[in-house]
C-alpha cells in the first residue's frame, strides 16, 4: 500500500480549500438555480395570471386592449386575422414559447372564444435583479466565508504545529546519542494540548530510557570483550603449550587439538554476539571471503562432531564464490547451517553445493513438519524431536546475520523427507575453479 508522505500542514490547507471550493461551487449553483426557478416558474404563473384577469376583464369590455407595461407586451387577433402581430409571433401555437432571435423573451399563447391572446415577458429584467439580488449577496458571503477559512486554517496550523515539531524532532534523533531535553514538554511551540504535554513527556521518558540502554549496550561490548576473551586466549595459550610437550600420546593430542578449536570458535561466537548487540549499522570491514574454502572448514568442523554416524558428505561447486563481507561473520552464518544438518540427520547424506550466487545445503535427517518451519528461526525454538545438542539459538543467529548483511535464506523441509537450505549472495562475483 502506498503510504503518502505529504506534510501535514499541507494536506490540511488543502482539506480546507477544497472545503471552501465546495462550498462556493454549491452556492453559485444555488444562485443559478434560483434564477431558473425564478424564470421558469414564477414567471410563466404571473403570465397566466395576467391572461386569466385580462380575459375576465375582456368579458365586460370587449374593445379592451390588451396589457403592455415596461417588460409585458401584449397582442390579440380574432380568428385568422393576424397581420398585425409580428412576424415571428405568427406561427406560434398555443402555450409557452421562447424566442430564439430575442434574447430572454418569454411568450404566452392563450384563446377563447376564438381570440387569442399573446403576451411577451422580457426577461432581461428578471436576469438583472437575479444577479444584482443572488451574485452581489453571494460574493459577499463568499468572502466572509473564504476569511472565516483562512482563519480556521491559521488556528488549525497552530494547533498542529506543536505535532509537526515533534514529528521532525523524532526523525533527527540520533539513536546512539539522544538528547532527552529535546522532548521537554517546555519546548513545544504554539499551544500544546493536554494530549500533546502527555505525548512529549513520553518521548521524553523514551529518549532518556534510550540513552541508557545505549550507555548499557557499550558498557556490555567493552566488558564482554575483555571478560570473554582473556579466558579464551589463556585457554589457547595452555593448549598451544601442551601440544608442544614432546612426552604428549596421539590420543591426548587430538583432544587438545580439538580443544583449541573450539575456543578459536568460541572467539567467533562472541565476536558474532558482539556485533549483533550492537545497535549501530556499522559492520565489520568488507573483503573478499572464499565461500568454497569456509564450507570445507566448516564441514570439517562439523564432521568431527558428528562423531560416529553413518553420514555420508557429498561437497560440490560450478564455481569458486567470492563474498564481500567478513570471513568470521560467513563463517557463523555457514557453520551454524552445516552443523545443523549434521545434528538432524542420524544417517544418511548431507549434500553442500556451492552455485552461482548462492549456497545449498541439504540433508536426508528427520525433517521439520511444514507447520513449524516458520518458526525455525526463533530463538530457543526446537523441533519436536529428541535432543541434540545446542541451545535453539543458532539459526536465529543465522537469522539476524542474514537481516544484517542482506543475504536472504530459505529453508524447504519435509519430515522424514530432510531439509533444504539455501543462502543468496547478491553481491557475489564468480570465479572458475581453475583459478
Amino acid at each position: 500500500m502506498k503510504r503518502n508522505s505529504e506534510n501535514l500542514g499541507r494536506r490540511l490547507g488543502r482539506a480546507f480549500l477544497l472545503h471552501a471550493g465546495l462550498i462556493s461551487a454549491v452556492a453559485i449553483l444555488g444562485v443559478f438555480a434560483a434564477g431558473f426557478i425564478l424564470k421558469e416558474i414564477m414567471v410563466k404563473q404571473a403570465l397566466r395570471d395576467e391572461a386569466q384577469f385580462y380575459w375576465q376583464r375582456y368579458d365586460q369590455d370587449a374593445q379592451l386592449s390588451p396589457p403592455t407595461t415596461r417588460n409585458l407586451t401584449g397582442y390579440r387577433t380574432n380568428g385568422d386575422n393576424t397581420a398585425e402581430l409580428p412576424e415571428n409571433l405568427r406561427e406560434l401555437d398555443l402555450g409557452f414559447h421562447s424566442l430564439d432571435s430575442i434574447s430572454d423573451v418569454l411568450v404566452y399563447v392563450t384563446e377563447q372564444h376564438g381570440t387569442r391572446l399573446y403576451l411577451l415577458f422580457d426577461g432581461a429584467r428578471v436576469s438583472e435583479l437575479a444577479t444584482y439580488f443572488g451574485l452581489v449577496p453571494l460574493a459577499g458571503i463568499l468572502i466572509v466565508l473564504y476569511m472565516a477559512a483562512w482563519l480556521t486554517y491559521r488556528m488549525s496550523r497552530r494547533v498542529v504545529s506543536p505535532i509537526v515539531w515533534l514529528a521532525q524532532e523524532v526523525n533527527r534523533l540520533d539513536p546512539q546519542a539522544p538528547d532527552s531535553q529535546t522532548f521537554a514538554p517546555e519546548r513545544l511551540p504554539g499551544d500544546g494540548n493536554e494530549e500533546l504535554l502527555v505525548l512529549a513527556a513520553a518521548l521524553k521518558g523514551f529518549s532518556e530510557r534510550l540513552n541508557a540502554f545505549v550507555e548499557r549496550e557499550r558498557n556490555f561490548t567493552r566488558d564482554a570483550s575483555h571478560e570473554l576473551r582473556s579466558p579464551l586466549t589463556v585457554i589457547k595459550m595452555a593448549t598451544e603449550l601442551l601440544l608442544n610437550d614432546p612426552e604428549l600420546n596421539e590420543q591426548n593430542r587430538k583432544s587438545i587439538v580439538r580443544i583449541r578449536q573450539q575456543a578459536d570458535e568460541m572467539q567467533e561466537l562472541v565476536a558474532m554476539f558482539l556485533l549483533l548487540a550492537r545497535e549501530s549499522a556499522d559492520n565489520p570491514p568488507a573483503e573478499p571471503v572464499d565461500i568454497n574454502a569456509v564450507v570445507e572448514i566448516e564441514l570439517q568442523r562439523a564432521a568431527l562432531l558428528a562423531g560416529d554416524k553413518p553420514i555420508e558428505v557429498e561437497h560440490s561447486a560450478d564455481c569458486r564464490l567470492i563474498v564481500p563481507g567478513s570471513n568470521k561473520v560467513l563463517s557463523v552464518l555457514i557453520g551454524n547451517l552445516i552443523r545443523n544438518a549434521f545434528s538432524y540427520t542420524d544417517a544418511g547424506r548431507v549434500r553442500v553445493h556451492v552455485g552461482a550466487g548462492e549456497l545449498l545445503i541439504e540433508d536426508s535427517g528427520v525433517g521439520i513438519p511444514e507447520q513449524q518451519v516458520k518458526d525455525v528461526f526463533r530463538p530457543y525454538f526446537r523441533v519436536n524431536t529428541r535432543q541434540r545438542g545446542g541451545y535453539g539459538v543458532g539459526l536465529s543467529i543465522v537469522k539476524r546475520l542474514s537481516e544484517r548483511f542482506r543475504w536472504p535464506v530459505r529453508i524447504d523441509s519435509q519430515v522424514g523427507i530432510g531439509t533444504r537450505v539455501i543462502v543468496e549472495f547478491p553481491e557475489s562475483r564468480q570465479e572458475s575453479l581453475s583459478c
